[in-house]
C-alpha cells in the first residue's frame, strides 16, 4: 500500500520522493492510489483559490495563483495528452493514423485549441469557486481534484489498451474489479459536507450559524455534482478513445484527468448555486 503511494506521488506529481521499480509496479496494480494523492493535492491547490477573497484580493487573482500552483505541483504530462488528443481527433483517417499523431511530438491547431480550452475551464473553475464561502472552495477544488484522479483511475480499470506502452501497462495490470477500491479512496468525500457543517464553537445556537453560507444540502449537492463530472468525463473518455483510438493509452488518462477536473469544478458551483 505504501510502495503504491509513492509511486502515485512520484507520478502524478513533481515532489522530489524518488522513483524505484517496485514503486511502479505497485503503481500499475493500484489505480485507487490515483485519488488518494488527489485530497492533500487538493488541499494545496484549495489555499490561494480559498484565501483570495479572505485577504480581499479579486477571484481571480485567487484563480491564477491555484492555477499556477497545480501547473508547478503536477507538471504538464496530463495537459500533453490533452495536446495529443485533440491533435488526433481533428485527423482524416483510421485508429492507425490517430495513434501516429500521439507519437508526433509537433504541437497542432486541434491540440493549441484544446489545451487552451482545458486551462480556461479549468481557471473559470477555479474563479468561480473563489466566489464562494471559504469552507464552499476549499470543499470544491478538493472534491474536484479527487474526482479527476478516480476519473482517470476508473478509466485504467475499465478501458482496453490500444497499443503497448504506458496505457497497456496500467490498464493489462487492472480490471473491472479495481474498481471497487477506487470507489472506496472516494468514499471520505461524502464526509466533507458533514465535517464542514460541525457545530463551531461559540455559535450562540450551537448550529451552523458560525459556518456562515453554508448548508449541509449545498455540500452534498456539490460534492455530488463533481462526482457526476467524473462520471461523464469517464464515459466520454472511453467512448472516444475507443472509436478514435481503438483503446485507452497514456494520453487519454491525462485527457480524463483534465476534463473531469474541469467538469467537476464547473458541475460542482452549479449544483451549490441551485441547491
Amino acid at each position: 500500500m505504501i510502495d503504491a503511494v509513492r509511486g502515485a506521488v512520484g507520478f502524478l506529481t513533481r515532489v522530489p520522493v524518488g522513483h524505484s521499480e517496485r514503486a511502479w509496479r505497485a503503481l500499475t496494480r493500484s489505480p485507487w492510489a490515483f485519488p488518494v494523492v488527489g485530497y492533500p493535492l487538493g488541499l494545496l491547490v484549495a489555499v490561494p483559490v480559498a484565501a483570495a477573497p479572505a485577504l480581499s484580493l479579486p477571484p481571480v487573482t485567487g484563480a491564477t495563483a491555484g492555477l499556477a500552483l497545480l501547473l508547478a505541483t503536477t507538471g504538464i504530462t496530463h495537459l500533453d495528452g490533452v495536446a495529443d488528443l485533440g491533435d488526433a481527433a481533428v485527423v482524416h483517417g483510421d485508429a492507425a493514423d490517430r495513434l501516429a499523431v500521439l507519437e508526433d511530438t509537433t504541437l497542432g491547431v486541434g491540440g493549441a485549441v484544446a489545451v487552451g480550452v482545458a486551462l480556461l475551464g479549468l481557471w473559470s473553475g477555479f474563479a468561480a469557486a473563489a466566489r464562494r464561502p471559504v469552507v464552499v472552495a476549499v470543499t470544491l477544488v478538493v472534491a474536484a481534484e479527487v474526482g479527476a484522479r478516480a476519473a482517470t483511475a476508473t478509466t485504467v480499470c475499465l478501458g482496453t489498451a490500444a497499443h503497448e506502452g504506458l496505457g497497456s501497462q496500467f490498464a493489462d495490470a487492472s480490471g473491472p474489479r479495481g474498481v471497487v477500491p477506487v470507489l472506496a479512496a472516494v468514499t471520505p468525500l461524502w464526509l466533507l459536507p458533514l465535517v464542514a457543517t460541525l457545530p463551531t464553537a461559540g455559535a450562540p445556537d450551537g448550529g451552523l450559524s458560525g459556518v456562515v453560507g453554508v448548508a449541509p444540502a449545498g455540500l452534498l449537492a456539490l460534492v455530488s455534482g463533481v462526482l457526476a463530472g467524473a462520471a461523464v468525463a469517464v464515459v466520454v473518455g472511453l467512448r472516444l478513445a475507443d472509436r478514435l483510438l481503438g483503446g485507452v493509452t497514456g494520453d487519454v488518462f491525462g485527457a480524463v484527468n483534465e476534463l473531469a477536473r474541469v467538469l467537476g469544478l464547473h458541475v460542482g458551483v452549479v449544483a451549490w448555486t441551485l441547491s
